[in-house]
């Protein structure tokens, strides 16, 4: 008779720390080391991010998504915007700093800048659907765009003035 028997996982200073050098090495500046599998309720995953990379601004809606950003090396800026593309709120976690997660609603454009190579804990609700997973600013330049340098250049100038 076999079981099936299933093994806690544990993440490593290590294995961040490659994930670190494998996100500074890569075309979009960062990677992600995935937890769960796409048709688990929860998804878990460790972001690995360094300072260039561009994340459009998104929000998860239909179906509302919760998603829960904790800090596990670095310093990044989670960014929320009004719906006109208004910068609402910015919020920095880092390693040495006093915050250290961000809980974000459904239905909450956002996006994440990476103000030093780092590493966040991501949780959001599941499962994973490529097709409504997220919805794109119209705002917002997306990935790939000849307008995401400047866009994130502006976007980290407002986060450096405060």
């Amino acid at each position: 008779m076999g079981t099936n028997k299933q093994y806690m996982r544990t993440i490593t200073e290590q294995m961040i720390r490659e994930l670190i050098d494998k996100a500074a090495q890569s075309e979009r500046k960062r990677t992600i080391y995935r937890l769960h599998e796409h048709e688990e309720p929860v998804q878990r995953m460790v972001n690995a991010l360094v300072p260039g990379t561009y994340v459009t601004p998104h929000k998860h809606e239909n179906p509302d998504k919760v998603e829960l950003m904790s800090i596990l090396k670095g310093l990044v800026a989670l960014i929320q915007f009004t719906d006109a593309g208004e910068v609402d709120e910015v919020h920095i976690i880092g390693e040495h700093e006093d915050k250290k997660i961000v809980d974000i609603p459904p239905r909450t454009y956002h996006n994440m800048v990476a103000l030093e190579p780092s590493a966040v804990l991501e949780i959001i609700q599941g499962p994973y659907d490529a097709a409504t997973h997220k919805q794109f600013a119209d705002f917002a330049p997306h990935e790939g765009d000849l307008a995401c340098t400047a866009y994130l250049a502006a976007l980290e100038a407002r986060i450096r003035d405060g």
